[in-house]
């Protein structure tokens, strides 16, 4: 595969651009508090806010203007509205102008819309695998003739009283610190974010005299078709992904310099995530989880970390693991901010239901 990256939109509770972002990440900030509800970010934003945004700002970082006519979009979410129904619900009389312009497909149809966008509008729900799904989907739309600019990632603001009291019941929300594959891990924290990116033939890419920031060189879809909540026992949903994103990208496991891991926090995901590394790449590759500094954002998840794999591979830097202290496994855990000289990362994202997504980004 060869689909180019060449803008990002990022809104994350570290910071409200790229730049923030990453600058506050690589110092090993976090932006989750402890409440009484349990660890959630310290900001958020209304979703129809995160899409704005994060559109604007992939469109300026492109050096694109609307309307953008044939081009495609792939954007999803997780939860989508579902925090401004619950509001709606206890103040029914705020519902009735505004609900038609809530359903879950409006997400990808509002980035369409700011963006003047009148090609294919796809709108993925793959749980907290969406946003790589998104990216996914959107390269192979290029990959495949179908366009040659896509605006593809994924939104949530999902920190509402149904949202938090689910993953409560599941024990799956840290009551005060987030520690991605670390021995006293108790969890995730919810958080609000958001990512847009641009995506182009290296063909159109190379007429307007756009610099990439990564080359997407292979995706891998899969299902595990076992548990709706729960990781595979035996990984090979996951491991089927990540083989099909390295056969496509024409790559064997030692040429993967780092991974960019799906990490929640919880003890099963990153015992199933570290059980799967160590069965494909041994302990020798670079492992981080972005969660324990921007949060767990469900179905953006996945698209925040191709954009901070995008920062990566420009800065040839690999941000740390915030909140693990003391690994829980025999793998390559990133503690500090680390130079290294970086090739293709792999970027990881798991869902309920089964969804597995997988992405080689390589530098361009």
């Amino acid at each position: 595969m060869n689909v180019v990256i060449t803008g990002i939109g990022l809104w994350t509770a570290l910071g409200d651009t790229a730049i923030a972002t990453w600058q506050r990440y690589c110092q090993g900030k976090t932006a989750l508090i402890a409440t009484p509800q349990g660890l959630v970010g310290a900001t958020t934003l209304p979703i129809e806010k995160i899409i704005e945004t994060t559109t604007t700002q992939a469109l300026n970082d492109a050096k694109l203007t609307a309307p953008l006519g044939s081009a495609g979009v792939v954007v999803g979410s997780s939860r989508g509205f579902q925090a401004q129904w619950e509001t709606w619900l206890r103040q029914p009389s705020l519902s009735r102008e505004r609900w038609l312009q809530t359903l879950p497909a409006t997400v990808s149809q509002q980035v369409a819309q700011i963006a003047g966008i009148q090609g294919i509008v796809l709108n993925p729900t793959a749980a907290c695998a969406t946003g790589l799904w998104a990216i996914a989907q959107g390269a192979l739309l290029i990959a495949q003739g179908y366009c040659d600019l896509v605006l593809a990632g994924g939104v949530e603001s999902a920190i509402s009283p149904l949202t938090l009291a689910g993953f409560r019941q599941l024990g799956v929300l840290a009551p005060e610190r987030a520690a991605p594959f670390d021995r006293q891990r108790q969890g995730f924290g919810l958080a609000a974010g958001g990512a847009l990116l641009v995506l182009e033939s290296p063909e159109r890419a190379r007429s307007r005299g756009i610099e990439p920031y990564a080359r997407i060189a292979g995706v891998g879809l899969s299902a595990d078709a076992e548990n709706m909540a729960a990781p595979s026992v035996n990984q090979t949903g996951a491991l089927l992904a990540i083989q099909k994103a390295l056969a496509q990208a024409e790559l064997t496991p030692p040429q993967i310099d780092y991974i960019h891991s799906h990490g929640t926090g919880t003890r099963r995901n990153d015992a199933a995530e570290a059980a799967w590394i160590e069965t494909l790449f041994g302990h020798r590759v670079a492992v981080t989880s972005h969660k324990g500094a921007l949060g767990h954002t469900l179905g953006a998840a996945g698209a925040i970390a191709i954009a901070l794999s995008c920062l990566s591979l420009r800065e040839q830097q690999i941000p740390p693991c915030v909140g693990c202290q003391t690994p829980n496994f025999e793998l390559d855990i990133v503690q500090q901010t680390r130079s290294a000289p970086l090739e293709h990362i792999l970027c990881c994202s798991y869902g309920f239901g089964g969804q597995n997504a997988v992405v080689v980004l390589a530098h361009a």
